[in-house]
């Protein structure tokens, strides 16, 4: 599901109900050991909760923590002049579940906007909730993104634009995707 933003950067996906922040001390102090390992000199980078409470918050972090969910989706409307930035690939993101703990740094590999309903099986695979399949992901996600869109009135259909976004855990090493090297890092 989605997340919701918490620092700077500003990203927003989901719903953001789940307690309001900025950078703390914690998602600083993790950053900074993600830094200084992968050898990197910029202190940019957003930080998240996946869903819209603290439960949940949890619970999607543990499946990331798990090597299951690494994808997230939110809708495109959350982005822009009168929004948040969108993710960029490259981009990094701090993770944190539902007591504000930083529990992951994750790079953003992929991108992509599209209808809603053009979700295909490998995306709602990867993003690792439920059944792990496209009719499920499709339930779930008319349903989360259905409350956002009666608390803000608009009208929530199949072919609402949607930002699809992959992601490559890089810290801590013992959960890091083994996929590229942690001195592969973008933005050195």
């Amino acid at each position: 599901m989605g997340a919701d933003s918490r620092g700077a950067g500003g990203r927003t996906e989901g719903i953001g109900v789940v307690a309001a922040g900025i950078r703390s001390a914690l998602t600083d102090e993790f950053w900074r050991a993600y830094r200084e390992a992968a050898g990197l000199q910029r202190d940019n980078y957003d930080v998240v909760a996946f869903g819209d409470n603290t439960e949940m918050a949890t619970e999607l972090a543990e499946l990331v923590v798990a090597g299951i969910k690494r994808a997230t989706a939110g809708l495109v409307r959350q982005f822009g002049p009168d929004g948040e930035p969108p993710p960029v690939v490259g981009g990094y993101v701090v993770l944190l579940d539902g007591a504000d703990r930083p529990r992951a740094v994750w790079r953003t590999i992929e991108v992509r906007i599209g209808p809603l309903n053009t979700v295909d099986q490998r995306f709602a695979w990867d993003e690792g909730e439920g059944e792990r399949t496209r009719d499920w992901w499709l339930s779930a996600h008319r349903r989360f993104f259905g409350r956002r869109a009666a608390a803000e009135g608009f009208r929530m259909h199949d072919e609402i634009e949607t930002m699809f976004e992959r992601f490559e855990v890089v810290w801590p090493p013992e959960i890091a995707d083994r996929r590229k090297p942690l001195d592969g890092a973008i933005g050195k």
